[in-house]
């Protein structure tokens, strides 16, 4: 089976999320990646050093530049003439190309793939991810998004794939970039690929309190910071810190939760990471039912102290 993949990138460099794609993708045959940008010689070159890619493609066009789905979708679509499957991230930009590939080649998703059974057989969660459903498609083509914590990362050295220009029918003409407002982490790691994630909740109250006492516990661990849906709602973060369902799916070695009471939404972007720290005054919240490590306690007592005790 031929796959392609698409490369999530930044004009410059690969992001992470891809790398399990192509994992995922090697289960089911040869590994053809697609880097679609402007100026993106870089990424092709880089994507070509993955081990377990065979070729890239790079279409480098000003309609690529930022990733618009409206625009990716039809060049995907075109290039799978010769290919039997299309697996791009479970990511923001994963999720918005993948459909309309679907839709232009009249077959069904499979989203957020946990696992390959088979050549067409894969496993998926339902229900935010309490049970896990077994699937097989009886389409002639794959779409497939992948979830990037259940798959191991591929090396981003080894490879050696050949780098072939492609070409699509470039600007749709129905959308357009106008600009984007990147939130500034700093040498903060980056939460989807963070080995500790340091997240808060509704408790914090509000925007100065989550800063002044989660961002000192994250900076003493050199950890990434993250949040529940409540607390993104509530204005405390911004949008991009969010974890669960509806958020970022996050697997770190050490997930610290707290003042969040894990509701399933959450529980479901987190309950893979390697080992979860809860902290909540109320004994009875569900976050503690999934935790190897929970301390009761009053947060505003006990993470101040924990800070202070790290050095």
């Amino acid at each position: 089976m031929n796959t392609l993949v698409l490369v999530e990138h930044d004009n410059s460099s690969v992001n992470d999320a891809t790398l399990a794609v192509v994992t995922a993708a090697g289960k089911l045959g040869e590994v053809t990646a697609l880097v679609a940008g402007h100026n993106c010689g870089a990424v092709a070159d880089g994507a070509a050093q993955i081990a377990g890619v065979s070729k890239v493609l790079k279409a480098d066009d000003a309609a690529y530049a930022n990733g618009l789905a409206e625009n990716v979708a039809p060049l995907v679509a075109g290039l799978m003439e010769g290919y039997d499957a299309f697996l791009a991230p479970a990511t923001t930009s994963g999720k918005n190309i993948a459909p309309r590939v679907a839709a232009h080649l009249d077959v069904m998703q499979i989203s957020d793939i946990l696992s390959v059974e088979g050549g067409k057989t894969f496993t998926r969660p339902i229900y935010a991810g309490n049970a896990i459903a077994t699937v097989e498609s009886a389409d002639p083509k794959l779409v497939i998004t992948v979830r990037g914590t259940a798959f191991e990362k591929a090396e981003t050295t080894g490879g050696s794939a050949s780098v072939e220009d492609a070409s699509g029918p470039g600007d749709a003409g129905i959308s357009s970039f106008v600009s984007s407002e990147i939130a500034d982490g700093g040498d903060r790691p980056e939460l989807a690929s963070a080995g500790v994630i340091v997240s808060g909740g509704r408790a914090l109250k509000d925007s100065e309190t989550f800063e002044s006492v989660i961002t000192p516990l994250a900076d003493k661990l050199g950890a990434a910071i993250g949040a529940s849906r409540a607390a993104v709602d509530a204005g405390y973060v911004p949008n991009d810190y969010q974890v669960g369902q509806t958020g970022k799916i996050v697997a770190p070695e050490v997930y610290i939760a707290i003042g969040i009471s894990g509701a399933i939404q959450h529980l479901a972007g987190m309950k893979d990471s390697k080992v979860i720290i809860a902290i909540n005054k109320d004994e009875d919240a569900p976050i503690f039912q999934v935790a190897d490590i929970g301390l009761v306690a009053d947060l505003f007592n006990a993470v101040p102290e924990l800070t202070q005790k790290l050095g």
